[in-house]
């Protein structure tokens, strides 16, 4: 039984790759029925695809004009597509938005790709490194002398899978109340940018350099940064209010000690991180946290994914939970009224066909 805050909503997901399906999951967590039309032949998801969890799938030839038929009237029943192919792919599947639209008006139609569905770069393969980069994004993450990989977590998950999300949502609630559907346009370069809004503007302000491990937010400030412990062990620490910095200090037994006045000339920033540095490695991880955690010095310990799940705040808010025999991350965020629930495994490709098109009214040969 479908549970969350979006059970009223139907979503027809083209099978794609990583930001796609993390979007679909998102959604059927919070209770859409997302159906996945994926082609025949396709291999099964493993158990330990996670981002492929919480939906039903139907497996349709594209290639076939009776399928695709088919695949215009789910289309037809639904508020929601979304696709993540290149641009022109569903046009030449005869699935292109002019056809599905004027086929169902009031359909949100969906487009997640790279470079967006036009510009010079449209047509060029590419993936988040390559969009967090034409961003600034991954100008401003790393070292004097490299930049760093924030995983993909900055276009294709962030710019891409969340900005699809909002975009869907926002389109189904327009064509609710006015009975239009649209086309939404979701570039994971677009998205990427669009999470830098506020690094531009400090960059326009003047109150942001344009140079790696520069700036409090980059690493640069020793206020806002990771440390080694004895043990070899990682904490972070973020104090950027004056009286969270205070409660550090305090803590730290250096309160009121000269040469630590928090906004000084940036250039004694390095002497203080060596400083720092230097108390940090006198004591293992575990006497820094036993110190340190759940005060307004603003720290955490840099936790590993084995040991992120026993950590015990997330124990106590069930952030991860136990689903088919798999440790994993619960659906976020929390409602109090409607709660979103891991739907089910990921499916095997066309698993559920005949059952989604009984469902949805369909009949298929």
């Amino acid at each position: 039984m479908r549970s969350g805050p979006l059970t009223d909503l139907r979503i027809v997901e083209f099978a794609g790759l990583g930001a796609a399906p993390f979007c679909s999951m998102l959604l059927a967590e919070l209770g859409a029925d997302v159906v996945r039309v994926d082609r025949p032949g396709a291999a099964a998801p493993s158990a330990y695809s996670l981002i492929s969890r919480s939906r039903r799938s139907i497996t349709l030839d594209l290639k076939a004009p009776r399928d695709v038929e088919v695949a215009l009237r789910l289309i037809g029943k639904a508020d929601a597509l979304t696709e993540s192919f290149r641009p022109g792919v569903m046009e030449r599947l005869g699935l292109g938005p002019e056809i599905a639209l004027a086929h169902h008006p009031r359909l949100v139609y969906g487009r997640l790709s790279g470079w967006g569905q036009d510009g010079p770069l449209a047509q060029a393969a590419g993936h988040d490194i390559n969009y967090t980069a034409l961003s600034g994004a991954l100008h401003a993450m790393g070292t004097p002398e490299q930049p760093s990989i924030p995983l993909n977590l900055v276009a294709d998950l962030g710019g891409g899978a969340l900005y699809l999300g909002i975009g869907v949502l926002a389109g189904v609630l327009h064509a609710r109340s006015t009975g239009q559907g649209q086309v939404v346009d979701c570039a994971m370069s677009d998205g990427a940018v669009s999470l830098m809004t506020m690094y531009y503007g400090a960059v326009a302000a003047g109150d942001w350099k344009d140079q790696r491990l520069s700036n409090r937010l980059d690493g640069g400030a020793y206020f806002y940064s990771t440390y080694q412990c004895a043990d070899g062990q990682w904490i972070a620490l973020g104090p950027l209010e004056p009286q969270f910095y205070s409660r550090l200090l305090t803590l730290l037994g250096i309160d009121g000690q000269t040469g630590w006045d928090q906004y000084e000339e940036r250039g004694s920033w390095a002497t203080r991180r060596a400083r720092l540095a230097d108390l940090i490695r006198q004591r293992p991880r575990t006497e820094w946290i036993a110190l340190l955690e759940g005060t307004d010095a603003c720290f955490a310990p840099v936790l590993s994914l084995t040991d992120a799940p026993l950590h015990p705040h997330h124990l106590a808010r069930d952030t991860f939970v136990s689903a088919f025999g798999i440790r994993q991350p619960a659906p976020a965020p929390r409602f109090s009224r409607t709660p979103g629930v891991i739907q089910g495994p990921p499916p095997r490709p066309g698993e559920h066909t005949q059952e989604i098109l009984a469902e949805w009214g369909i009949e298929k040969a």
